[in-house]
């Protein structure tokens, strides 16, 4: 029946349950995972926020309530997909637990994730505001699960407990980075041994101020591919 006096015909109320709603925490989740797929596909130049919004099925409005742009978001995205503390094996030794961390991280920068690390790293070279970002909230922001592993072996003795807190903790993983984004994934068992037992343990083992050297490192136990 056509409509009276130019009333409008009523209209079938939407149907929410195709789209639910979310909030907080399952919202969030989704806009970050957005943000890596973006990420993977377009690179850091191509993303938008538009874009983001898009495929999380969200509103901008709901980004911009969080982030205030771009360079925060995927930050914040490539800080949730990390490797966390309980993904590490606890061996009872710091070498062996070291290199079971480099493997972990040499594995997921042969994924995806280690493309987006590589296009992250050289746009921040073309963008001064996000490669602030990067070492504000990035480099600054401690050696991330490795901590855990520091932290366990202050526990046994092995190294002094202000060695978690110090710049040092940290060079295992960069080295490790320096190498994937000049050689490319995967990481040679070797190169991570040598990373280990060259550079890293002398370092953690060395007191502040003290010259490094490797004879100042404990044995390996047994090689590399027995750890």
């Amino acid at each position: 029946m056509p409509p009276i006096n130019g009333d409008a015909p009523d209209r079938p109320a939407a149907d929410h349950r195709r789209n639910p709603r979310r909030r907080g925490e399952e919202l969030e989740n989704a806009i970050l995972s957005a943000v890596l797929e973006e990420l993977a596909e377009a690179g850091y130049a191509g993303l938008t926020m538009e874009r983001v919004a898009a495929r999380a099925r969200t509103g901008k409005a709901a980004l911009y309530r969080r982030w205030p742009g771009r360079a925060e978001l995927v930050i914040d995205a490539c800080a949730a997909h990390r490797l966390s503390e309980a993904d590490l094996p606890d061996t009872g030794v710091l070498r062996t637990d070291v290199l079971a961390a480099l493997r972990q991280l040499s594995a997921k920068l042969a994924t995806p994730h280690g493309d987006i690390l590589r296009g992250l790293l050289t746009e921040a070279m073309h963008d001064p505001e996000f490669a602030r970002l990067v070492r504000e909230r990035v480099h600054t922001a401690g050696p991330g699960p490795i901590e855990g592993v520091l932290r366990r072996a202050v526990t046994r003795g092995e190294i002094a407990p202000w060695v978690p807190a110090s710049r040092r903790a940290t060079v295992a993983v960069d080295l490790l980075r320096h190498h994937y984004l000049l050689y490319g994934a995967p990481i040679p068992e070797a190169v991570m041994a040598e990373i280990v037992d060259d550079v890293y343990l002398p370092l953690l083992l060395a007191p502040p101020g003290a010259p490094v050297s490797a004879a100042s490192a404990p044995p390996p136990s047994g090689s590399a591919g027995d750890a």
